[in-house]
């Protein structure tokens, strides 16, 4: 598993830390692995989920660093976004 997965699951954990989140999601990192959020947490996995977003390595370490928005990101298409709108929009406000 890369480095990079490993490092969005702690990031994302910490974020997620008493939020509210109901559904799943999945973050698709090109080259790298995926990471699954649902109410549990983050962990390292390749599941099906309400909502797919998939970027490079780069975009997604932006974001996760509040260095890029995520609508910014899927505006410009370096995020794409593949399912429930609804739900990438309750993550990006648990995330923010």
């Amino acid at each position: 598993m890369s480095d990079i997965v490993n490092e969005a699951v702690t990031v994302l954990n910490a974020k997620l830390a008493g939020a509210d989140f109901d559904g799943s999601a999945k973050f698709d990192i090109e080259g790298e692995g995926a990471v699954m959020i649902d109410g549990s947490g983050a962990r390292a996995a390749d599941e099906d989920a309400d909502v797919t977003l998939s970027a490079d390595a780069d975009t997604f370490k932006e974001i996760l660093d509040g260095e890029t928005n995520p609508t910014s990101a899927f505006m410009t298409g370096k995020l794409k976004v593949d399912g429930d709108m609804g739900m990438a929009m309750k993550l990006a406000s648990v995330l923010a």
